[in-house]
């Protein structure tokens, strides 16, 4: 099952969350929804989850 990156609910069609996505990192995991530390730099971000690593943005 796969979750929102922005509010931790399954995956859908979240109007809020899509238009938070352009200017936020994700706050929750897409694997398992759990809640993500988080560091933005000012040249990107990582979101780290304990049970499935690092994100970092492109």
């Amino acid at each position: 099952m796969a979750f929102c990156d922005q509010c931790g609910q399954p995956a859908g069609d979240h109007p809020v969350c899509v238009a938070r996505r352009e200017l936020e990192p994700p706050r929750y995991c897409p694997e398992c929804a759990r809640r993500m530390v988080v560091q933005v730099d000012p040249v990107g971000w990582t979101a780290r989850c304990s049970r499935h690593g690092e994100l970092r943005n492109a």
